[in-house]
C-alpha cells in the first residue's frame, strides 16, 4: 500500500513531537516512607534505631485547610523545618465545639459527629507535603485543656452543663478540672470519643490515596493532650478503664502504628510516679511521654532567669531520670513530647533574647545526644513550639479569631514559648543536634 507523502510527512513530525514529549515527563517515584517500630525498648527506622529532636506543630491541619489556611505557609515551614532536621511532628488532629474564649476556631467537630471538610482537606493536605519530606507525625486525638475544645466539649455535648471555662472571671481552675474529670466515666462522652477514633484512623488520604492505616508518615497514635487523673486518686479507677479501652480499640482500628498516651508524666498523676507506671503497664501502649514546662511549674523566675534556668536544668534532668527509670523498667521507649521555656522577661516579642531559652534547650539536646550515642531508651524530644511564620502580637498576646496561629494555643500568651522562623540561634541549636543524631 502506497503511503501519500504528505501523510507520511505528517506522520514523522508527530512521532517525533511524541518522542520529544517523552523525555520531558519526569517519573513519579513512589516515596518508600520507612515505618517507625518498636524493638528491644528503641525505634526503629529502617533497621536502625532512630532518635529525633522535633517539634510541637500543633496548628499544622488549620494551615493546610484549603479555604481557611495558608497553604503558602505550611509548605514553607515544613521546609524551614526539614532544613534543621526536624522530621517528626506533634500534631493535634483537631478542635471540638464553637470556639468561645480561649479556644480554637474553627473546629474539625463543630458539633458532636459533624465535621469540618475543609479542615478534614487540611489534615490530608499536611499528611500528603510530609510524606513528600519523609517526616513523621504523631497524631493526638483529644485534650484534656479546653483550648481546643477537648474532654470538656464531649461533656457539655453530652448534657453536663456549660464547661466552667477558667479564663473567665466566673469560674476556676478546680472548677474546670472538677467538670473535665467526668468525661472517663460519661458513657455517651466515651461512644462519641471512639466514634471520632473509629472516623479519623478509618480515613482515606485524598491526596495521598493512602488509608491513613497504611501511610507510616503517621508514627503513632496518642490517646490525647496531657489526659489527667484529675483531683483525687479516687479518680484512677475511671481514667484506668478509659485508658484500656481507648488504647485496645485503637489497636484494634490500627495494628500498623505505635500508641502512646500523651501524658505528662507523674506530673499528670498528682505527681504519683507508681501510678504512671501502673497505668502505662499495658501492652498496648508501645511507648511512653512526659512533658516539660519549667515556668509553669515554678522552677524558672522571672526575676532570677539565669540561676533560675540551671535550676530548670537540674530538676529538668531529676525528672527525666525519673522517668526513664520507668521505661527501663517497663522496657519501652520514652519521649519527651513537650518542654517549653520563655523569652527573656517573658516578652511576647520575636525581637526579645532567647538566650536563657537556648541554655535550657541545649541542656536537653544534650541528654538525647547522649542517649542515641549510647543506643538508650529515651528516644526523643518535641520541643513546643514552632511558629515558623506567623505573626503575632506582643503588645497583647491574646489570640482572636483570624489571627495567625502560633506554637502557643489560644488559652495561651501568643509569643511566649514559640519558636518563631527568626529565631535563628535556636535554629541553629536544634539543626546541630539533629545532626549529631545523624552520626
Amino acid at each position: 500500500m502506497k503511503i501519500n507523502k504528505y501523510l507520511y510527512f505528517i506522520l514523522l513530525v508527530t512521532l517525533f513531537s511524541a518522542c520529544k514529549s517523552a523525555k520531558n515527563i519526569k517519573t513519579v517515584k513512589t516515596l518508600d516512607v520507612k515505618q517507625i517500630t518498636v524493638q528491644d525498648s528503641k525505634f526503629m527506622k529502617d533497621g536502625k534505631p532512630y532518635y529525633f529532636v522535633g517539634a510541637n506543630y500543633w496548628y499544622g491541619p488549620l494551615i493546610g485547610a484549603k479555604n481557611i489556611g495558608d497553604r503558602a505557609r505550611l509548605i514553607k515551614e515544613l521546609d524551614l523545618m526539614k532544613e534543621v532536621g526536624i522530621d517528626n511532628l506533634r500534631i493535634l488532629v483537631g478542635g471540638e465545639g464553637d470556639g468561645g474564649d480561649s479556644r480554637v476556631h474553627p473546629a474539625l467537630q463543630p458539633e458532636q459527629g459533624v465535621y469540618n471538610e475543609d479542615l478534614l482537606d487540611g489534615l490530608d493536605f499536611m499528611m500528603a507535603e510530609m510524606r513528600k519530606r519523609n517526616m513523621y507525625a504523631v497524631l493526638y486525638l483529644n485534650n484534656n485543656w479546653i483550648w481546643s475544645g477537648g474532654m470538656s466539649e464531649y461533656l457539655k455535648w453530652n448534657g453536663y452543663g456549660e464547661v466552667p471555662n477558667p479564663f473567665l472571671e466566673q469560674y476556676s481552675w478546680n472548677e474546670y478540672m472538677t467538670y473535665t474529670s467526668q468525661f472517663h466515666s460519661c458513657e455517651p462522652c466515651k461512644e462519641a470519643y471512639y466514634n471520632h477514633l473509629r472516623f479519623i484512623i478509618g480515613r482515606t488520604n485524598k491526596y495521598s490515596g493512602l488509608k491513613y492505616t497504611d501511610d507510616h508518615t503517621v508514627m503513632s497514635w496518642q490517646v490525647a493532650n496531657e489526659p489527667r487523673v484529675l483531683m483525687t486518686p479516687d479518680h484512677e479507677e475511671a481514667f484506668a478503664g478509659w485508658l484500656n479501652e481507648t488504647v485496645k480499640l485503637i489497636k484494634e482500628l490500627d495494628p500498623n502504628h505505635l500508641v502512646s498516651t500523651g501524658t505528662e508524666g507523674k506530673h499528670g498523676f498528682l505527681e504519683d510516679i507508681n501510678m504512671f507506671e501502673r497505668l502505662h503497664n499495658n501492652k498496648n501502649i508501645d511507648y511512653l511521654a512526659m512533658h516539660m514546662w519549667p515556668k509553669n511549674w515554678g522552677w524558672y523566675d522571672i526575676n532570677d532567669e539565669k540561676e533560675s534556668t540551671q535550676v530548670s536544668i537540674k530538676n529538668a534532668y531529676e525528672y527525666m531520670d525519673e522517668h526513664i527509670v520507668v521505661a527501663k523498667r517497663l522496657k519501652k521507649p520514652i519521649v519527651m513530647s513537650e518542654f517549653g521555656f520563655p523569652r527573656e522577661k517573658e516578652s511576647l516579642s520575636p525581637e526579645a533574647s532567647v538566650e536563657n531559652r537556648n541554655v535550657f534547650y541545649k541542656a536537653i539536646f544534650d541528654r538525647i545526644v547522649e542517649s542515641s550515642k549510647d543506643k538508650g531508651i529515651l528516644a526523643g524530644l518535641n520541643f513546643w513550639g514552632f511558629a515558623g511564620y506567623a505573626i503575632t502580637n506582643p503588645e497583647n498576646g491574646k489570640w482572636k479569631h483570624g489571627d495567625d496561629f502560633s506554637a502557643d494555643p489560644p488559652q495561651e500568651p501568643q509569643g511566649l514559648n514559640s519558636v518563631f522562623s527568626s529565631d535563628i540561634s535556636t535554629l541553629d541549636l536544634i539543626k546541630e543536634a539533629n545532626s549529631k543524631l545523624l552520626d
